[in-house]
């Protein structure tokens, strides 16, 4: 079937996009304040006008087709534009509006990027701001997100991306722990011990995969939570290899061969380049480079 353009709605675009930001019917009417059968009903009547189909049922509910996820990249644009228009009708900048939605690993979103949205929303309380956090490599499908923290780099002709800080993964015990056993100086010492870190088998993120060169040390407590790897490091069930802007915090944990293990990896910022403009969008990104520039001291600790 032909697309027929006077039929597409641009506020059936808008139906669209907010399954694509949710990813359910029932979370998508939710955020419209509408029932999910009217989404549902919006939705199909967008396909009838573009001649395609833009859901499939999944495992978990609907789920966008690849026509779809394209559909809705294309249209992410119309959110912001009605969220500025709705800035400028109240007039001035005081009355920004709009929702930013930043992805970022768990950790790390907790410790500098919660700041950094807590004090634009202070200051702009008409944006409302989303903090999905996930260590997984970033995913381009959809227009799920407006910025987004990834370990290492992100590439993808949709996306800006520039480097955002590097960040130390160094060896950390807790104290009891160090009492009990033989002190630990060489890395060949590490050998008799356990190691806190990833789970290997699910560990997707290439600059990660770090235990390796660890004269031989074996994950035997392994999480895909960063804190939860904190967490049995402070009870003693090893040696853990941890974020240093988070264990340096914990004043129950020491460095363990701080000299010898010192891995450097990047925090990579990305946006979408059609939110690149979008003024909301923009004190987000300039808020989280402000509180990293802040606090660089923590991210590689000297």
């Amino acid at each position: 079937m032909a697309p027929d353009p006077h039929g597409v709605s641009t506020d059936d675009l808008r139906y669209l996009l907010a399954v694509a930001r949710t990813g359910r019917l029932v979370s998508a009417a939710t955020l419209l304040g509408v029932d999910h059968t009217t989404v549902r009903r919006r939705l199909d009547r967008l396909e009838a006008a573009l001649g395609v189909r833009l859901l499939d049922r999944g495992a978990d509910g609907w789920e966008l087709t690849a026509i779809g996820r394209d559909v809705a990249a294309r249209a992410a644009p119309l959110e912001h534009l009605v969220d500025d228009v709705l800035g400028a009708a109240s007039g001035g900048p005081e009355a920004l509006r709009g929702t930013v939605r930043l992805v970022a690993p768990e950790a790390f979103g907790t410790l500098f990027v919660v700041p950094a949205l807590a004090r634009v929303q202070a200051e702009h309380p008409g944006i409302t701001v989303e903090l999905v956090t996930s260590t997984r490599p970033l995913s381009l499908r959809g227009s799920g997100f407006d910025l987004a923290v990834t370990v290492g780099s992100a590439t993808s002709s949709r996306l800006a991306s520039e480097t955002l800080a590097p960040y130390s993964v160094r060896l950390y015990a807790a104290r009891e722990y160090v009492a009990k056993h033989p002190p630990i100086t060489t890395l060949a010492d590490l050998e008799r011990h356990p190691l806190i870190f990833y789970v290997d088998a699910l560990l997707t993120v290439r600059e990660l995969d770090l235990a390796p060169v660890l004269g031989g040390m074996h994950v035997r407590f392994g999480s895909t939570n960063a804190f939860a790897q904190l967490a049995a490091t402070r009870e003693g069930a090893g040696i853990g290899l941890l974020h240093a802007f988070m264990a340096d915090r914990e004043p129950d944990l020491v460095p363990v061969l701080a000299n010898e293990v010192d891995f450097r990896v990047q925090f990579s910022l990305s946006v979408r380049r059609d939110a690149l403009t979008v003024d909301a969008v923009r004190l987000v990104r300039d808020a989280l480079l402000e509180e990293v520039a802040a606090r660089a001291h923590e991210l590689v600790p000297q």
